[in-house]
This record gives C-alpha cells, structure tokens and sequence, in this order.
C-alpha cells in the first residue's frame, strides 16, 4: 500500500475517496514517526545505515537525487530532495546539492538516487556527477561520504566500490 499513490487507491474496489486519502494520511504519518525516532539523530556509518532513509524512493517511476545532511559526528541533520528527474535521468547541479548544506551547517553528506529501471549499476553520467560533486565539496569543505544508488531490489555503494 506505502507504494500507491491516491488514484491507484481509489481503483481499489470499495475505496472511496474519503477512504483513500484517509490511507494516504495514515501512511505518511507512519513513515514521519518511523524517522523521527523519538529525538534521536540516526547515526550513518556504513551505507547499509542510509538504506531505511531512502525507501521512500526505492520504487518512485521518476529518478529521485537526495542528499542526507550530516553533522560532524556522522548524525542526520536533514534529509533533503534535491531533484525529481525523468524515468532515466535527474538534473543535478552541485549549487543545489551545496546550498542547503551549508544553510544547515552539515559537516558532510551522503548523495543518493534512485533507478526506477531496477538496476542499481552507476551509469557514466552517475560516475562523473560523483566525481564534480566531490571536486566542489572539497572547495566548500563539505565532504561527500557516499553516494548511494538504490533499486526496487538492490544497491550500490560508489564509496564501497572506490570511486569516491
């Protein structure tokens, strides 16, 4: 149900339109106290830890670029979507990646996107946004810890695979 939007809802037998925007509701106060985790800033150490952050866009139709904004202690400061693309592409400048992150002071971020494809491998076009962003992180003084790319059933760490 997490993945149905409202119209999809609404073509479900014996769900009005009261019903479904009452399960729309439900859901997405769910996942907001899922996240909150009463006060505490989830810890990001491994990209495995990023995962619970980024099922939201696992299985969206259009690409998905977040950035997860981190203190110095590696804790979630502010999750943030930067840009919601096409089917296979996502427009992503790194003065958008940057200006929230420095308006929340995040010591360091992670970057992640989502393949509606199903295949997490990193595209050319993936690699080198990693690489520019990395390079205009290093003249903020923002390091970028990861950038994770998540499928419907998989995903793929650029840190654990040593491209940045």
């Amino acid at each position: 149900l997490a993945g149905l939007g409202l119209e999809q809802l609404r073509g479900i037998k014996g769900l009005g339109q009261a019903k479904a925007c009452t399960l729309v509701a439900a859901l997405e106060l769910g996942r907001r106290v899922l996240r909150r985790e009463l006060g505490t800033r989830p810890l990001l150490s491994t990209p495995a830890d990023a995962l619970p952050l980024l099922a939201d866009i696992r299985d969206q139709q259009r690409e998905h670029f977040l950035c997860l904004h981190l203190n110095a202690r590696n804790q979630l400061i502010q999750k943030e979507v930067v840009s919601i693309g096409s089917l296979s592409a996502s427009i992503v400048h790194p003065r958008e990646v940057f200006r929230s992150a420095v308006a929340s002071a995040a010591a360091s971020i992670i970057l992640a996107h989502n393949h509606p494809s199903g295949d997490a491998t990193p595209s050319h076009d993936d690699l080198e946004l990693s690489r520019r962003l990395q390079r205009a992180g290093e003249l903020m003084g923002i390091e970028i810890l990861d950038h994770i790319i998540i499928s419907a059933m998989d995903y793929v760490s650029l840190k654990e695979r040593g491209v940045l």
